[in-house]
C-alpha cells in the first residue's frame, strides 16, 4: 500500500509543507542568485526518472558559466561560487526540487536522478534504479553521498529498490537531516562534484 499510493501522498504533503515553510529562504536565495548569475538563479537539466521517463530537474544555480580560452567551460571546482558553496553546504540548492516532487517527477526518497548520457552505460542490475521515482535524497546519499564509488552508489540504489518501505524512508530522512547539519559527504575529495560515470 505504501509503495503504490502512500509514498506519493506522503511526498506531496511533506513537499508542500517544506516549500511553504522554506519560502523565505527560497525567495532570498533566488534574489541573491539573480544578481550573482546575471538573472539566472536556477539550473535546469533533463534527467531520467521512473522507467527512464525524462523530466526537467530544477535546482539553484551554484556555478557560474566561466569558460577557458577555447570556449570550454572551466572545471566545476573553478566555477563554484563562494555563495554557491554556502548554498550547497546547507543543501539549499536542493529545495527547488520540491516542485519536481509536487509534479510527481520525483520522490523525497529514492535514487538520485543522474545524467541522461549514463543510461547506455548501466548494466541490467544498475538499470533497476529506475524502477522507482528518483529522490532528492536516498540510501546512497546517507551512506556516503558524493564520496563513495559509482559501484557502491548503484549497489545502494538497487538495495533501496528491493527494500523500499515507510520505515526505511523515515530512517533515510532522519539520516539526511543529520548529514546536512554536519555537512558530510557533499563533495568527493579534491572536487566540487563527483567524477562522471564512464561505465563499468
Amino acid at each position: 500500500m505504501y509503495k503504490s499510493l502512500g509514498k506519493f501522498l506522503f511526498d506531496f504533503v511533506v513537499a508542500l509543507l517544506v516549500f511553504i515553510v522554506s519560502s523565505p529562504i527560497l525567495i532570498l536565495t533566488t534574489l541573491v542568485l539573480l544578481v550573482l548569475n546575471n538573472g539566472r538563479p536556477f539550473f535546469f537539466q533533463i534527467r531520467p526518472g521512473r522507467n527512464e521517463r525524462l523530466f526537467k530537474i530544477i535546482k539553484f544555480k551554484t556555478m557560474n558559466d566561466r569558460k577557458d580560452e577555447n570556449g570550454e567551460l572551466l572545471p566545476d571546482s573553478d566555477r563554484l561560487t563562494t555563495f554557491g558553496k554556502i548554498v550547497r553546504k546547507l543543501s539549499i540548492d536542493e529545495l527547488p526540487q520540491m516542485i519536481n516532487v509536487l509534479k510527481g517527477d520525483m520522490s523525497l526518497i529514492g535514487p538520485r536522478p543522474l545524467l541522461v548520457e549514463y543510461l547506455e552505460l548501466y548494466d541490467n542490475e544498475q538499470k533497476r534504479r529506475h524502477e522507482v521515482r528518483p529522490g532528492i535524497t536516498g540510501w546512497a546519499q546517507v551512506n556516503g553521498r558524493n564520496t563513495i564509488s559509482w559501484k557502491s552508489k548503484f549497489e545502494h540504489d538497487v538495495w533501496y529498490v528491493d527494500n523500499l518501505s515507510f520505515t526505511l524512508d523515515m530512517k533515510i530522512l532522519f539520516s539526511t537531516f543529520m548529514k546536512v547539519v554536519k555537512s558530510e559527504g557533499i563533495s568527493a575529495e579534491g572536487s566540487a562534484t563527483i567524477e562522471k560515470f564512464t561505465g563499468n
